[in-house]
């Protein structure tokens, strides 16, 4: 069945159409400062754990090495579960925005924020920091090392 407003939807997104989060200044929020990436950041949960297992929450890769060392009591909990995989997820995507040159986030209608690297590839930081919330792979220093080597 061809649903018409699907085909378009799929034609914008390959096309590259989505909202980058920008102020209203046209400066990327992504970079330092305030707006929505500041809000991505956030990740109360995950800071929370980190805070408890003595991890600092920097914005740095080697954080994100130090998070997949903590050993996974939230996984009995799938409401807790849930939260720290989305928040993990954000706080890889931030890593990335804040380290790798050219990254951005970008917003999805209808499917959520997405880093976009520099060669133009996006990639799915919330959907890696729930696969490493439920099953611990892939880590999410290694998901790192793949988005800064492209």
């Amino acid at each position: 069945m061809e649903i018409p407003f699907l085909g378009t939807w799929r034609r914008r997104r390959e096309a590259g159409h989505g909202v980058g989060l920008r102020s209203p200044a046209g400066e990327l929020w992504g970079e330092e400062g305030e707006g929505p990436a500041e809000l991505l950041a956030e990740c109360e949960l995950l800071r929370a754990r980190a805070e408890t297992a003595g991890i600092e929450l920097d914005g740095s890769p080697a954080s994100l090495a130090a998070l997949d060392q903590l050993l996974p009591r939230w996984r009995d909990d799938p409401e807790e579960l849930a939260r720290l995989g989305n928040d993990a997820g954000l706080y890889l995507g931030t890593v990335v925005v804040r380290t790798v040159p050219g990254a951005q986030w970008h917003l999805w209608p209808g499917v959520g924020p997405v880093v976009r690297l520099p060669a133009g590839r996006e990639l799915d930081a919330v959907g890696k920091g729930v696969d490493w919330a439920v099953t611990g792979a892939p880590e999410l220093s290694q998901v790192y090392a793949e988005a800064a080597e492209l």
